[in-house]
This record gives structure tokens, C-alpha cells and sequence, in this order.
């Protein structure tokens, strides 16, 4: 990907968290009140509670957004990682996956696991790249949600 720029979350860029992601929510399944939650109040929902988010900027435009949110002393969610329709199929989920990744472990984290769903195949194919691997997933996580993945840092 050429001019990529991963770049880390501040509140001018809060508005392109929310509109990309509930784009992709929206577009494939209905948001549900977590989903409203995290991306109307990131500061508040993943922020505050020590997560954090990135977006990736190609040629001047964000393009696509990645969070995390610590579920435990070693463990962290990736969550949130959506990109512009017309910005897919050129390395921005793969460039997201691999920075968040790389921001977990700097911040201690050995593992880290997804929710996603089958309907989902391209990002299931990133996910695979990225070195995650389906797991066991645990009833009621997500209403969305029939697939878990997880990887070591």
C-alpha cells in the first residue's frame, strides 16, 4: 500500500470511528445498543478504560479505523475495524491489524482474540493473514457474532 499512514486517535478524527463503522454494522447487520455505545463515546467505552484506536490515512483520507479493548491482565480484544468500501481489497485492514497488534504488545498484552461473523469472509481472510485462528466461541457475546478468533503477541 503506497502513502499509508497509521495514525492514532484524537478527537478530530472521532466522527470517521463512528461513520465508517456503523457504515459496514449497518450495511450487513442492524447496530446494537454496544455497538451505538462504543462508537458514539469511544473516549468513554474504550479510551478511558485503557483501549485504544487507530485509523489509517491513504493519500490525504482516512480510510479505515481498528480498536482495542483490554479483557484482562494479558488478554485484549481487537474491535471495530472497518474500512471505506471503496478503499478494501488494498492492504488497509491488513496495515490496521498488524499496528493495533503491535500496540497491544507494546502495551503487555500476550493475546489477542476477535468476534466476527461468517458473513464476513474478506475480513475473515485478513484475520487468517494477521495469524489469528478460529477458537471455541462462548455463548452470548455478541448477537452478530458466530465465529471467535484469537492469536499470541
Amino acid at each position: 500500500m503506497s502513502s499509508v499512514e497509521i495514525i492514532p486517535f484524537s478527537s478530530d478524527l472521532k466522527p470517521y470511528f463512528e461513520s465508517i463503522n456503523k457504515a459496514w454494522v449497518s450495511h450487513y447487520f442492524s447496530l446494537e445498543p454496544f455497538d451505538i455505545d462504543q462508537l458514539e463515546h469511544p473516549e468513554e467505552t474504550i479510551l478511558a478504560k485503557g483501549g485504544a484506536i487507530l485509523f489509517v490515512k491513504l493519500e490525504n483520507e482516512i480510510i479505515g479505523t481498528v480498536g482495542l479493548i483490554p479483557k484482562g491482565e494479558l488478554t485484549c480484544e481487537m474491535v471495530k475495524m472497518g474500512v471505506n468500501p471503496a478503499a478494501q481489497g488494498k492492504g488497509a485492514g491488513q496495515a490496521l491489524g498488524n499496528a493495533i497488534m503491535a500496540v497491544a504488545k507494546a502495551m503487555g498484552y500476550k493475546r489477542m482474540v476477535l468476534y466476527s461473523s461468517t458473513k464476513l469472509l474478506p475480513a475473515l481472510i485478513v484475520y487468517e493473514r494477521l495469524g489469528f485462528q478460529k477458537v471455541t466461541l462462548e455463548c452470548g457475546a455478541y448477537g452478530r457474532c458466530d465465529i471467535k478468533m484469537e492469536r499470541s503477541l
